[in-house]
C-alpha cells in the first residue's frame, strides 16, 4: 500500500512540474514582449481637440513615457462626435501596444447612455490601462454678464430662459452634462453651442461670443488671474484658486461629483504584461516631482490605480453617467 501511494505521490509531482513549465513557457514570452516593448513609435489618440485638458495631460505623457521607455509617443488629435472618432479608432486599432486612447470622460462612460448606436462597444473594445488624473470642473462667465455668484448666473437664466449661451466640448461631455444638471436643480434654461473642445469654446467666450461656461482649470485660468473673465464656483476647491467656493458651498451639492477625466485605455486585447508595464510607468510618472508640480498647476489630481481597479471605476462612472442622463431628459443621439 505505501508503495502504491509513494507511486501517485510522484505521479502527482511530475504532473505539477510539468503544469508548472507549461506555465512558464507561456509567462516568459509575455515578460519578455513587455520588456522589448516598445520597438517603434507608439501612437496615442486624443478623441478632442487641441488645447484642453486631455490634450495637455497626453502631451505631458507622451513627452514622459518616451523618455522613460526610450521611444517616441506620439499625440494625435481626432476630435468630433462627443469623442467618438477618436474612440473608434482606437477602439479598431491592432490591439499590440502601439495604439493607445487617452480620453476624457464621453468616449467610455457617458456615450453608451447618450447614444443609441456607437460604432464601439465602450466595455468591450478597451483595455482599461492606467485612470491616469481627474480634475474639478469651474463655471466662468465673461465679464459682460452680470453675474458674480452662481444664484445671479441662475437667476438669469430664470428671467430670460435661453438668451445666455453656454458652451461645452459636446453634448455628451461633463462640460455640457453639468450645465444640464444645473437647469434640471433650478429650473434656469440656457442655450448650448456645442465645441469640439474647449479651447474652441473658451476663445469664443473670451471674444464674447458665448456667455459662460463650465471648464476644467487649464483652459481658463490665465484668463480668470488676469480679470477677463469671472469664476463663480466650483467642483472641488483648489489652491490655484482659493477664493472660489465650491458648488456645495453655494447650494448645488448634486454637482459636486462632477469632473474632468483623462484616462490612459488602449485597443481590447492587449497584452496582460504590456498593460501592466504601461500602468506601472503611468503611476511612476505621476509621482515624480516636476510631474506632480505640472499637475498640480493644471487641478488635475493622479489617481493611481491597478488596470482591474480602473476597470471598476469605469464600470461605476457609466452607471452614475446613465442615471444622470435620464434624470435631466436627455434623449440617445441627443
Amino acid at each position: 500500500m505505501n508503495r502504491f501511494w509513494r507511486r501517485c505521490a510522484e505521479a502527482i509531482s511530475f504532473q505539477a512540474s510539468i503544469g508548472i513549465a507549461t506555465a512558464m513557457a507561456l509567462t516568459l514570452p509575455s515578460l519578455a514582449l513587455a520588456q522589448d516593448y516598445p520597438t517603434r513609435p507608439v501612437k496615442i489618440i486624443v478623441p478632442s481637440a487641441a488645447g484642453g485638458g486631455t490634450d495637455t495631460y497626453a502631451r505631458l505623457m507622451a513627452a514622459q513615457l518616451g523618455e522613460s521607455l526610450k521611444q517616441q509617443f506620439v499625440v494625435e488629435n481626432h476630435p468630433g462626435a462627443s469623442g467618438i472618432v477618436g474612440a473608434d479608432i482606437a477602439a479598431h486599432a491592432p490591439p499590440d501596444g502601439y495604439t493607445l486612447l487617452i480620453s476624457a470622460n464621453p468616449a467610455l462612460v457617458v456615450n453608451p447612455a447618450l447614444f443609441k448606436k456607437l460604432p464601439y462597444d465602450a466595455e468591450r473594445d478597451f483595455t482599461p490601462i492606467a485612470r491616469g488624473v481627474i480634475s474639478p470642473l469651474i463655471f466662468v462667465v465673461h465679464a459682460s454678464v452680470p453675474a458674480r455668484t452662481m444664484a445671479e448666473l441662475v437667476a438669469l437664466g430664470k428671467k430670460d430662459p435661453g438668451k445666455l449661451t453656454y458652451g461645452s466640448a459636446g453634448s455628451g461631455s461633463t462640460t455640457s452634462l453639468g450645465v444640464r444638471m444645473l437647469e434640471e436643480a433650478t429650473g434656469a434654461k440656457f442655450q448650448h453651442i456645442a465645441y469640439k473642445g474647449l479651447g474652441q469654446a473658451y476663445q469664443d467666450l473670451v471674444a464674447g461670443n458665448i456667455s459662460f461656461m463650465l471648464s476644467d482649470y487649464i483652459v481658463v485660468l490665465s484668463h480668470i488671474r488676469g480679470a477677463k473673465v469671472f469664476a463663480l464656483a466650483s467642483t472641488d476647491r483648489s489652491s490655484l484658486l482659493p477664493n472660489v467656493p465650491t458648488l456645495g458651498e453655494v447650494g448645488y451639492p448634486d454637482l459636486m461629483g462632477v469632473h474632468a477625466s483623462f484616462t490612459v485605455a488602449g485597443p481590447a486585447g492587449m497584452p496582460a504584461a504590456i498593460v501592466r508595464r504601461l500602468n506601472a510607468e503611468v503611476n511612476r510618472i505621476m509621482k515624480v516631482p516636476a510631474v506632480q508640480a505640472r499637475l498640480e498647476s493644471h487641478a488635475m489630481i493622479p489617481n493611481f490605480e491597478t488596470p482591474e481597479e480602473f476597470a471598476a471605476t469605469l464600470k461605476r462612472e457609466r452607471a452614475m453617467w446613465a442615471t444622470v442622463i435620464r434624470r435631466v431628459g436627455i434623449a440617445p443621439d441627443q
